[in-house]
């Protein structure tokens, strides 16, 4: 009754009528977006819900129009800035529009015509779309782009033990910073430690630090190391293990979850000073704050990461090998961002060193100026190859990121520690 009244008041102009409506109904939507309310619907239950729909029902149109707010966001729609929605190889797109909108390809070809949810203009479309693909894409209403964007498809499925079990007890993980660095001065980094279920002062264990930590030891994030941890350990798959998750530096002005500035200083180049930071400040911090001991043996030590983190790992144990023996690396980035193309070259060279290298890449992977990921990648598994190092690489279709890393992890991770317990 309310948006009827308004309208007509605003006869006299169709746009302001227009606005005004789309304004009250948005807020209604969001007024139940509160904390404690229903929590935000993904693109494929979106999917289902339209599939089940009934056409020309008022109260269907609600309710689908309420989970459309809720997945874009009232600000994005209201300023036209909703990018599309992505869940697996499902793909969401909305738009407040007066007018039919639809979604083309970057190409002008057609992805699909918009489905009107109300009164107020807004519009979804939800569709299926070929994993692995990368296109963009644009919004248009009566000729007029209104959105654009790039969608990035890529899925993989997770195995058993990337999820939490009921009959397998956790481990625990604790935080602290470190900001007195002497290598990398200048510099403030978090540090988040995992330490194996039962772990009890002084018990000695193996050791994994792992760069970009934070983002990767998150039980609910994309790599799930902490909960691949926890399973492969009770499994006995891989030896009690505690793991050092390190953020890359940033300068003091800088806020925690802002890009590092020198990450790129530090992973990228070669030379002994990330080994240094390790052995010297975090590793020895960690024993004393957090009362463990790790195993003498370089067998126990590994090191892990992707991209710029993954030729970091190499570096490590490429440089100090008397402590670390196990690299585990995706996506690495052997091109040449400081030098890291070179490290083929050397492997064949140099005397073998006694290290065991899991790599992970795919054909999707990055092509640019400083080089072409997939073939670095495969130019190093091929002078490790010639070499007679103890190496895998799993081949994927993955994009530049974890998403192809994730789901493998608990496979590398059993590879890396077969003979250790």
């Amino acid at each position: 009754m309310r948006v009827v009244k308004i309208a007509r008041m605003c006869l006299c102009s169709p746009a302001l009528a227009f606005f005004l409506i789309t304004a009250v109904s948005l807020t209604q939507a969001h007024a139940q977006n509160k904390p404690g309310g229903p929590p935000p619907i993904t693109p494929r239950q979106l999917a289902t819900d339209l599939g089940k729909a009934a056409p020309g029902s008022a109260g269907s149109q609600k309710m689908l129009h309420d989970k459309v707010v809720r997945l874009f966001g009232l600000k994005n729609l209201t300023q036209g800035r909703a990018g599309a929605k992505i869940e697996a190889t499902t793909v969401a797109w909305a738009i407040i529009d007066p007018k039919p909108a639809r979604v083309l390809n970057e190409d002008g070809s057609l992805i699909g015509e918009m489905t009107p949810l109300g009164e107020n203009g807004l519009q979804v479309l939800v569709k299926k779309m070929p994993n692995f693909s990368e296109f963009g894409y644009r919004v248009e209403s009566e000729g007029m782009p209104r959105v654009a964007g790039t969608v990035h498809v890529e899925h993989f499925d997770y195995t058993a033990d990337s999820s939490p079990k009921k009959d397998v007890p956790q481990g625990r993980l604790e935080k602290f910073q470190w900001g007195t660095s002497k290598v990398f001065p200048n510099t403030v980094r978090d540090v988040t430690v995992y330490l194996p279920a039962g772990h009890q002062p002084g018990e000695e264990t193996c050791l994994m630090v792992w760069q970009d930590g934070s983002r990767h030891v998150d039980p609910n994030g994309s790599m799930r190391a902490s909960v691949v941890f926890d399973n492969l350990i009770h499994q006995k798959e891989m030896p009690r293990t505690v793991g050092v998750f390190i953020d890359p530096g940033r300068r003091p002005n800088q806020t925690p979850g802002e890009k590092a500035a020198n990450r790129g200083f530090e992973y990228d180049s070669l030379g002994d000073a990330y080994s240094r930071l390790l052995l010297e400040e975090i590793l020895p911090e960690v024993e004393k704050r957090h009362h463990t001991k790790f195993r003498a043996e370089p067998e126990a030590w590994a090191i892990a990461g992707g991209s710029s983190g993954g030729i970091c790992s190499f570096t490590v144990a490429w440089e100090r090998p008397d402590k670390f023996r196990k690299v585990l690396s995706w996506v690495g980035s052997f091109v040449d961002l400081k030098g890291g193309h070179v490290y083929p070259s050397l492997v064949r060279i140099t005397e073998r060193k006694p290290i065991r290298i899991y790599l992970l890449d795919g054909e999707n992977d990055i092509d640019n100026k400083f080089g072409n990921w997939p073939i670095a990648n495969k130019q190093m598994a091929a002078a490790l190859k010639y070499m007679n190092y103890d190496f895998r690489i799993d081949w994927t279709e993955c994009f530049h990121g974890s998403k192809g890393m994730a789901p493998n992890l608990p496979e590398a991770l059993r590879w890396l520690w077969r003979d250790v317990r």
